[in-house]
């Protein structure tokens, strides 16, 4: 009997900004159960560890235990592959200010081996084992959610660099001298423009610079999110519209710089963002189009993940569960 058999599942655990979501999986990639807590809240990452496995033990137990738990992966931002660390990640406090050997402290929890990578390199292997990048060898997912991340495949794999962190697309400094500052203390990069928070950033912005009127205007303007926007969007509003076309277009001239380092088959869009369609994809699509080198032009795709929720990214984690064997990269507890 293969290990598989007696230890059918792995777990996967897609850490976001504001929520982690777990799901249990099976070898064809069925998510058996599902659970998530808030990621916000806890004061060190123990007590993120801790509660995290409580929420767990409810889905263990309904799957006959952690005896038929193979392993566990882990998508999270700024995320050390070779390591098991996150590493001065600015939308987790718990890891801010400096080296959280996640991995590790997960595994001696739950006493099962843990892999972890950046949560877009996660959605990106859940996008190209199960999603609508199966059988591309060459193409970059972004996504759009608390921050920007990015999953480059180029040749069938997954850009790591010599350290770990290749891939932070998000961090393309878009605006220079007098840009947003950015989460992660600099200025003008992309994610301070093209993130949830940033869509709704450009809102309050556009809001007291301009005079059109807006449904937007009836909302507190400190209040307004990414979904305010989306739904405003969908009902013709001009100014909703406006944001959508100024945070599209960014992204369709970083695009075009992309290309150039990877011509990609396709950029794979995923994240709550790219629920409004095409009121924001067209706009990317088009700057695309005006700015991409020539011998780039026409040759990319732009695709929305076709994995619901957050599947992508718990597939993409569980899939390096399935991964793990003894000479993986050395876990190191550097912290």
């Amino acid at each position: 009997m293969s290990e598989n058999e007696v230890k059918p599942y792995v777990i996967g655990l897609d850490l976001g900004g504001t929520n982690s979501v777990f799901g249990i999986v099976d070898s064809r990639g069925e998510i058996k159960a599902t659970t998530s807590i808030k990621t916000q809240g806890y004061h060190t990452v123990d007590d993120y560890v801790n509660a995290s496995c409580e929420a767990l033990k409810l889905i263990i137990n309904q799957v006959g235990g952690i005896d038929t738990i193979k392993a566990m992966g882990i998508g999270a931002p700024n995320a050390n592959y070779y390591n098991g660390t996150i590493e001065y990640a600015p939308n987790l406090p718990w890891a801010h200010n400096g080296i959280v050997p996640l991995a590790q402290l997960f595994s001696d929890k739950l006493d099962v081996p843990v892999a972890i990578t950046n949560d877009a390199n996660a959605a990106a292997i859940g996008e190209m084992t199960y999603g609508v990048a199966r059988g591309m060898k060459n193409f970059i997912m972004i996504t759009l959610g608390t921050g920007v991340g990015s999953g480059i495949v180029i040749n069938g794999q997954l850009v790591y660099g010599c350290d770990g962190f290749a891939g932070e697309l998000g961090h393309v400094i878009m605006v220079r001298d007098k840009g947003r500052v950015c989460g992660c203390g600099r200025h003008g990069c992309l994610e301070a423009y093209c993130s949830a928070t940033g869509v709704a950033r450009t809102a309050r912005e556009m809001l007291s610079t301009t005079k059109k009127h807006s449904a937007l205007r009836e909302l507190n303007p400190e209040e307004i999110t990414s979904l305010d926007v989306s739904l405003a969007a969908a009902k013709g509003d001009k100014l909703a519209l406006d944001i959508y076309q100024f945070t599209g277009d960014m992204l369709g001239r970083a695009c075009a710089d992309f290309a150039a380092f990877s011509s990609p088959e396709a950029f794979i869009f995923f994240g709550g963002l790219v629920k409004a369609g095409d009121l924001i994809m067209n706009p990317i699509k088009e700057a695309y189009d005006k700015n991409v080198l020539n011998i780039f032009r026409g040759k990319a795709k732009f695709l929305v993940s076709s994995l619901d929720g957050s599947s992508a990214a718990v597939l993409g984690a569980s899939a390096i569960g399935w991964d793990i064997r003894d000479n993986v990269p050395q876990q190191t507890t550097t912290a």
